[in-house]
């Protein structure tokens, strides 16, 4: 069972992202405040719930939060800053986006880059452990992955449709085939160039 407040004193916003560990496409972040006390046995790390329940979630989420939004670091911007640094930035940009502002952020992970003057607790495995980061872990998956179904259609060889740009073998193969495309993440060079065994 998932825990609905880290603490009772703070407007507090969970913050998650989706596609740090892609060759392609952007890194997806998501911001989310939920109301005190909010309950829904559904809800879980995204990683943990088969995508209909994500989408039938989302629609729950959206509903039922306070607040959320969405921001999001381009490849170009990723190899610009680094994926660490762009998992960061595309918080604040989903931060930036909330009309109701945050008194305290729960990250998913170890470590975050301070938003202003916003008091942050980083929560390893958060995503498993508090409503809110449990909420934006599944607006991030929700919505990295309709963005790469419809980049799909533009360069189908990837598969992004299912592997969502992540390295398979299917997607390193294809890369050998057919090289890199403005979607890929060119600072992952050494992940793209990887041999293959057959």
């Amino acid at each position: 069972m998932l825990i609905s407040n880290y603490s009772d004193k703070y407007i507090e916003a969970g913050c998650d992202e989706a596609g740090r560990g892609c060759l392609a496409g952007p890194v997806i972040a998501a911001a989310v405040i939920l109301p005190k006390g909010y309950e829904n046995s559904l809800l879980n790390d995204s990683k943990k719930i088969n995508e209909k329940t994500r989408y039938k979630l989302r629609e729950i989420i959206e509903n039922d939060a306070l607040e959320w939004a969405i921001g999001s670091y381009s490849p170009a911007e990723i190899d610009d800053v680094n994926i660490l640094n762009a998992s960061f930035f595309s918080m604040h940009r989903a931060l930036d986006k909330l009309k109701l502002k945050p008194e305290l952020l729960l990250i998913d992970g170890n470590r975050f880059k301070q938003y202003g003057n916003v008091k942050h607790e980083c929560i390893v495995k958060g995503d498993g452990k508090y409503m809110s980061i449990a909420a934006a872990s599944i607006l991030a998956k929700t919505y990295r992955d309709d963005y790469m179904k419809k980049i799909h259609l533009l360069h189908p060889y990837y598969n992004w449709n299912k592997n969502k740009g992540y390295p398979t073998l299917q997607h390193k193969i294809a890369i050998q085939e057919h090289g890199i495309t403005e979607f890929h993440r060119k600072t992952f060079n050494n992940k793209l160039q990887l041999k293959i065994n057959f």
